[in-house]
């Protein structure tokens, strides 16, 4: 698998009045990375479908094949079997090994845990963001069960150096209110120490959706975690066991885009990969859909947005558990009828970019009066929206948010287009298929 490498300076969206007809997602980010992890720990061989080919699934499978682990991908990269390792992951031919992971949160987090089960030395680093993404809640976490973690530059971030001699288990606290990715690492790695691991969430934990699908998915590999609420997981000695066929669903964050331009638009879109059986939470953001006044269907395997005759109404939700489709919802708010207010968004300050300052900025420069705090965003919807160039920041979800914003009549430049291959390469070809 290679990194995308392809990187035009800008794309301009002209200004569009219509949005229907049909897509079909990618896989699930988060979905696939786990899925590759758990089945390169299990016993035997998986084969995994529909995966997602960006430049975050990208990292995780080329750091798992660089650790020694089997992997063949078909020719498009959706399919793969992955030979999985039996059990801990260890240095190849005991040298020190270094994994360069870009900006994938995900990877970074679960392969310092997974990584700290094995033996030898491991050093893992990524982009300059990732430099600014806390990584100390989980060392600490790790560290309290044995692990051997050291930072290389900056107290409490990556880059890290990890000499592996596996986690011994027993009792682990872990604060949930900056990342619930801290203990989703926790959780894969659990199985493997040398003793039933309790976790106990110190506080809130955010994004709670994300954690049940890594449960959801550790379940499918043959372990079962007991848990009290949200806040004691016990989790049991063994082995993940290969399930043979493993199929990713769409993305359900990716779905938020086409489904929010058909409302914008006032217009019908289905999308496909997706429905109401999915273990994402982001299907959550059809009932914001449905709040702001558009009409939504859910199938088993699709979801249509209807916003014929639709009036957007201004909310004021916490979306705590949805905070990437929070996103899509700030720009939605544009086209309200009154302000809206979002709570519950404190995690988007270690994202890809501080996402409530990016925002904020880029939501004034299209007409919005915007007013923040710490784990808030208000928008006041403008009289006439205004055609502006866009910075994302390096930070895919902005591009994408953004380009919906041409669907009010304005032109909208977005900078650094080719920052969606995080999650979703193919979204301007999606896009502009069906825009008009």
């Amino acid at each position: 698998m290679k990194e995308f490498q392809f990187r035009p300076s800008f794309i301009q969206i002209p200004a569009l009045s219509s949005f229907e007809g049909e897509i079909r997602l990618p896989g699930s980010k988060s979905i696939t990375n786990r899925a590759f992890l758990i089945a390169a720990l299990a016993e035997g061989t998986t084969r995994l479908h529909n995966l997602l080919r960006s430049d975050d699934t990208c990292y995780m499978g080329e750091a798992l094949q660089k650790l020694g682990v089997g992997i063949e991908f078909s020719e498009d990269f959706t399919d793969a079997v992955v030979h999985g390792n039996g059990g801990a992951i260890s240095a190849p031919g005991g040298a020190p090994t270094e994994l360069f992971l870009g900006n994938a949160g995900t990877a970074m987090r679960s392969l310092t845990a997974a990584l700290s089960l094995g033996k030898g030395e491991f050093h893992l680093r990524g982009e300059e963001r990732m430099s600014e993404r806390p990584i100390r809640d989980l060392i600490d976490a790790l560290r309290s069960i044995g692990a051997n973690i050291d930072y290389e530059e900056s107290e409490g971030y990556p880059p890290v150096c990890i000499k592996a001699d596996g986690l011994e288990g027993g009792e682990v606290s872990v604060r949930g209110n900056i990342s619930s990715q801290y203990l989703t690492a926790l959780l894969i790695c659990a199985p493997y120490c040398r003793a039933p691991l309790h976790i106990h969430v110190e506080g809130e934990l955010i994004s709670v959706p994300y954690v049940r699908m890594t449960l959801d998915i550790m379940s499918c590999f043959g372990i079962d975690v007991r848990h009290e609420g949200m806040t004691d997981f016990y989790v049991p000695q063994g082995v993940y066991k290969a399930v043979g066929d493993f199929s990713v669903e769409g993305d359900a964050s990716s779905a938020s885009y086409p489904l929010a331009a058909a409302a914008i638009a006032k217009g019908k879109v289905r999308v496909l990969g997706v429905g109401e059986h999915s273990s994402q939470g982001d299907v959550a953001f059809t009932e914001v859909l449905r709040k702001m006044g558009a009409k939504v269907t859910i199938g088993p395997d699709w979801i249509e947005c209807d916003g014929t005759g639709c009036t957007l109404h201004g909310i004021d939700l916490d979306l705590n558990d949805i905070p990437d489709a929070a996103m899509t919802v700030s720009v939605l708010a544009l086209f309200a009828d009154g302000p809206s207010r979002i709570s519950g968004i404190a995690s988007w300050r270690v994202k890809e970019t501080d996402r409530i300052a990016a925002m904020t900025a880029e939501l004034r420069k299209v007409g919005a009066d915007v007013r923040e705090t710490n784990d808030s965003i208000t928008i006041v919807p403008p009289e006439q929206l205004q055609a502006a160039t866009i910075e994302t920041y390096n930070d895919h979800r902005m591009a994408m948010c953004f380009s919906l914003v041409a669907l009010g009549g304005v032109p909208i430049k977005i900078l650094d287009p080719a920052c969606v291959n995080k999650t979703y390469p193919q979204f301007f070809e999606d896009f502009n298929r069906l825009a008009k």
